[in-house]
């Protein structure tokens, strides 16, 4: 499986890139850094400095805002708690969030999420809209007080809840 923006896995699927919609990075933006960035050539960039295959964005030092689209699976949770370490960023999972992952690293150390409402159509690697959405809904995870901003202020249709106090 591919570790990209918007990387999803489905048993239909013909890829397992998935880029993250335009207006999400536009609505958010501008990050820094992106850690699982898709590869290279990509139809429009989510931060100044991708990090892509085969260079392994886990073990590289993160730097300021980060977007990050983990891989949809198991391994999210991973690429979770180095964004929550880091403390700044803005990270796109489904909102699955009764899993034990979502509860210790969502729940147990956002700052903010913003559950969007509808469900999100990625984009294949060329740019192009899939033509199924994503078959699940999406929630974007805020770690720090900045990137807990953004998601409050941003005009993405969907529900904002701060965690802070809940810490």
């Amino acid at each position: 499986m591919s570790r990209a923006m918007g990387s999803h896995q489905s048993a239909r699927a013909v890829t397992t890139t998935w880029l993250t919609p335009p207006e999400i990075i536009e609505a958010l933006g501008p990050f820094d850094m992106d850690p699982c960035a898709a590869p290279s050539p990509r139809p429009w960039p989510t931060a100044a400095r991708h990090v892509e295959l085969p260079e392994d964005g886990l073990a590289v030092e993160w730097a300021g805002r980060v977007w990050l689209n983990p891989p949809y699976s198991f391994e999210a949770w991973k690429w979770l708690a180095k964004l929550a370490n880091h403390g700044d960023g803005i990270a796109l999972v489904f909102a699955r969030t009764e899993t034990a992952g979502f509860v210790e690293q969502v729940w147990g150390k956002a700052t903010a999420v913003r559950f969007l409402h509808g469900r999100l159509f990625f984009h294949r690697p060329d740019g192009e809209r899939a033509a199924a959405n994503s078959g699940a809904p999406s929630v974007l995870v805020a770690y720090g007080a900045g990137a807990a901003e953004r998601l409050r202020t941003c005009t993405l249709p969907g529900t904002f809840l701060s965690l802070e106090a809940a810490a």
